[in-house]
C-alpha cells in the first residue's frame, strides 16, 4: 500500500478526534505522574518563595491557573488548557448530550423566547410551546434583565432530575402560566439536515463529530436511501471538527476493503495509528460529493482527504483550514484538563495538511483566515498559493498537495453576487433574523398548519411583498432608508435569507437548509459533479 500504511482495522483502539480549537485524543484520562527534575523544583521553589516572601498576600493557585495557558501556548496553537468550571460545558458540545430543560431559545427582544421545543424533551412533556416567552426562572425576572445567552444557559442547566420553575407568557393567555421542568438528558445533534435535496440526490449537513455523530449519520443516509436517494452530498462547511473516530466511520461506509483512511505518527507507540476501511460499508457504490469550505477543519479534512486520496468522490468547495495536529485529553486532579498534542495525522496519500505555524506566536495563525480574504483565495482558485514542494499522489494518481488544508478538485469561489452597502448594513444590525421573528411570531398559528417547507412557502406571502416589508421594518426599527436600487441588487439574497429563517424558527434548522440551498451556488455547482466524470459512470450502474 501507498506510503507504507500501517495495517489496521477501522475499528481503532483509541477514540481519535481533532477540533478545530484543539482536537481530542480519548482514553483512559488520567493525571500522569510527574518525576522529579530540576524544571519542576525551580517551579516548585518559585511558588514557594512567593507564599513565603512576597511582600503582598498572593493566591498562588490562581496564580498559576492564570500562567498554564501561556507556558502551553508555547507549543502549538491547538495545545490549551481548560479550566474545571468550563470542563463541562467544553466536553458536552461533543459528549451526545448534556441535562437541561430541551429547548432553543433566542434573546432578540431582550426576552427569552422558545424558539424550539425538542421533542420527547422535559419541556415538551408539560406542554411549554415555540413562541412562549420566559419571563421568569425560580421566581427571579429574567425579562428585560439584558442576560446574556451564557446566563441564560446557566440558569436553564443542571443536574439530571433536579426542577426548574418556569413563569411564562403565551399569546393565548392574559396570565402569566407556571411550569415546573424536570431537568433531564438532552440530545447535542450533530446533524442540522438530511433530506432529498432532488430526485436521487440525498443531502446531508454535519455541523461536528462528536460521539453520536456516525450513528446520527447512518441513521440519516439510511433514512435518505429509503426514500430513493442513489447518490449523496455531504456538507462539512463550518464544521470544525471533534472526535476523529465518527470521520473514520464515515469514510468506511464509501471505502472498499483495504482503502487507507487515516493514519497518526507521534513520539510515542500509543500515537501511531492508522485505520483501513474493512469491506462493511452499505454506500461503496454510491456517488458522494463533499462540500467544504475554509472553516472545515480537523476531522472534517480527515474525511473529505479519505475521500479524495481515494478518488472515491468529488470535493467541492474552497481550500479547508489546515488543521492536522492530534490533541489528548488528560484531566488533572482538580477537574480542569489539557488537551495536549501529541501526534499529527496523515491522509491516505501521505501528506500531512496541518498549515504552518510559530510555535509561541499566535497572532499570524490566528489571522490566517482573514488573509485568504485579504489576498483574495476566496473568491479566485489562482490566488491560492500551494506548497509544490509538499506533492503527493492520490490512490489512482492524481497529484494532491499537502501543507495547508485540503485543496478542492472543484473551487467554487465566495459568492458576492448580490452584496450591496444595503445588504451589508442589514445584516450587521442583525435585521434579518429580528424580522424572520417577528414575522414568525405574529403568524405562528396559521404558519404551524404547515407540516414540511413546501406547505410553508405557500403560506408565505410574495417576494415582493416581504420584501417591501422588510424594508419598511429596517427603516422603522433601525433607521435604514430603503435605498431599492441597492436592495434590488441584493433581492434574492435578502429574500433566501428571509425565508430560511422563517421555516428555521417554525419547522426547525433542517427547514433553514431546504429552503436556502436552493439558492446556494456552492450547492448548485457540487450537485452537478453527479453527473461528471467518475462518478457519472458509478451512478449508472445503480
Amino acid at each position: 500500500m501507498k506510503n507504507n500504511m500501517k495495517r489496521a482495522t477501522v475499528w481503532m483502539p483509541l477514540l481519535i478526534g481533532a477540533a478545530f480549537g484543539g482536537g481530542l485524543i480519548t482514553g483512559a484520562l488520567v493525571f500522569p505522574r510527574f518525576t522529579s527534575s530540576e524544571a519542576h523544583s525551580k517551579i516548585d521553589a518559585i511558588m514557594s518563595h512567593i507564599t513565603d516572601e512576597y511582600v503582598d498576600n498572593v493566591d498562588t493557585d490562581s496564580l498559576l491557573e492564570a500562567s498554564i495557558p501561556d507556558i502551553l501556548a508555547k507549543l502549538d496553537p491547538h495545545t490549551t488548557y481548560i479550566s474545571s468550571k468550563d470542563l463541562q460545558s467544553v466536553n458536552e458540545e461533543l459528549e451526545g448530550s448534556f441535562c437541561g430543560i430541551g429547548i432553543s431559545f433566542n434573546m432578540l427582544t431582550d426576552t427569552i423566547t422558545v424558539l424550539e421545543v425538542i421533542s420527547g424533551g422535559p419541556s415538551e412533556k408539560v406542554g411549554l410551546m415555540a413562541g412562549d416567552r420566559i419571563i421568569t426562572i425560580n421566581d427571579s425576572i429574567v425579562a428585560g434583565q439584558k442576560w446574556s445567552n451564557e446566563k441564560v444557559i446557566s440558569r436553564l442547566r443542571g443536574e439530571k432530575g433536579t426542577e426548574v420553575n418556569l413563569g411564562v407568557m403565551r399569546s393565548t393567555s392574559p396570565n402569566l402560566l407556571k411550569y415546573t421542568v424536570t431537568r433531564g438528558d438532552i440530545p447535542v445533534t450533530s446533524i442540522d439536515a438530511a433530506y432529498m435535496l432532488n430526485d436521487g440526490t440525498g443531502y446531508i449537513k454535519v455541523n461536528k463529530f462528536g460521539r453520536n455523530t456516525y450513528s446520527e449519520f447512518l441513521n440519516a443516509i439510511v433514512g435518505l436511501r429509503d426514500k430513493g436517494a442513489k447518490r449523496y452530498m455531504i456538507d462539512l462547511r463550518g464544521n470544525g471538527g471533534g472526535y476523529m473516530e465518527p470521520a473514520i466511520l464515515m469514510a468506511n461506509e464509501f471505502l472498499p476493503a483495504g482503502s487507507p483512511i487515516v493514519e497518526t505518527r507521534g513520539r510515542t507507540d500509543i500515537s501511531e495509528t492508522s485505520a483501513i476501511a474493512d469491506g462493511s460499508g452499505a454506500f461503496q457504490q454510491s456517488p458522494v460529493v463533499v462540500v467544504i469550505d475554509e472553516f472545515s477543519a480537523s476531522a472534517s479534512e480527515i474525511f473529505a482527504g479519505a475521500i479524495q486520496d481515494n478518488d472515491r468522490g468529488t470535493i467541492v468547495g474552497r481550500r479547508s483550514f489546515g488543521k492536522g495536529l492530534v490533541q489528548r485529553q488528560i484531566e488533572l486532579p482538580d477537574r480542569s484538563a489539557i488537551r495536549l498534542t501529541t501526534a499529527r495525522y496523515y491522509t491516505p496519500s501521505g501528506r500531512c495538511i496541518q498549515k504552518i505555524y510559530t510555535p509561541g506566536s499566535l497572532k499570524s495563525y490566528d489571522m490566517e483566515i482573514v488573509d485568504r480574504y485579504n489576498n483574495g483565495e476566496v473568491f479566485n482558485a489562482d490566488s491560492v498559493h500551494l506548497d509544490t514542494s509538499k506533492k503527493f499522489t492520490t490512490m489512482g494518481g492524481r497529484t494532491v498537495y499537502g501543507g495547508g488544508g485540503i485543496m478542492p478538485d472543484v473551487f467554487v469561489a465566495n459568492d458576492t453576487t448580490g452584496l450591496s452597502t444595503y445588504y451589508l448594513n442589514v445584516l450587521n444590525a442583525g435585521l434579518m433574523h429580528k424580522y424572520a421573528f417577528q414575522y414568525t411570531d405574529k403568524e405562528r398559528s396559521r404558519l404551524q398548519k404547515a407540516s414540511n417547507v413546501t406547505e410553508l412557502l405557500k403560506l408565505l406571502p410574495s417576494d415582493d411583498t416581504m420584501l417591501h416589508d422588510f424594508a419598511m421594518f429596517a427603516r422603522n426599527t433601525a433607521s435604514i432608508p430603503p435605498r431599492w436600487y441597492y436592495i434590488n441588487i441584493s433581492r434574492n439574497l435578502i429574500i433566501s435569507q428571509l425565508k430560511a429563517l422563517i421555516a428555521r424558527d417554525v419547522l426547525g434548522s433542517s427547514a433553514f437548509y431546504e429552503v436556502y440551498n436552493e439558492y446556494d451556488p456552492m450547492i448548485t455547482h457540487a450537485d452537478k459533479e453527479f453527473s461528471s466524470g467518475v462518478l457519472s459512470s458509478v451512478d449508472k450502474n445503480d
